[in-house]
């Protein structure tokens, strides 16, 4: 199966400051966490506070996806991936 994300919700974790997304190959769930600073360089802007990251994440949103497929495909069978400024 492929790697697909039916669900759009997304949250903050201000303790990792990093935005939380899933994905499902098939029944399988997938916990990806994008990094604020990952956020921030592919916006090519400075971010700040909780609803700006959301924020960034959803106009983002294709992107982070590809990135998040492109990281699923190199380490398969992982159930968590963080996506970091690198892979922007």
């Amino acid at each position: 199966m492929a790697l697909t994300f039916p669900n759009n919700s997304r949250s903050y974790d201000d303790t990792k400051n990093r935005v939380r997304f899933l994905g499902y190959d098939g029944m399988f769930e997938v916990k990806f966490f994008v990094e604020a600073e990952a956020l921030s360089k592919a916006a090519d802007k400075d971010i700040v506070g909780e609803n700006g990251f959301l924020a960034a994440f959803d106009s983002l949103r294709g992107a982070i996806l590809e990135v998040a497929n492109k990281a699923y495909s190199t380490g398969r069978g992982k159930t968590m991936y963080v996506l970091t400024p690198t892979d922007f």
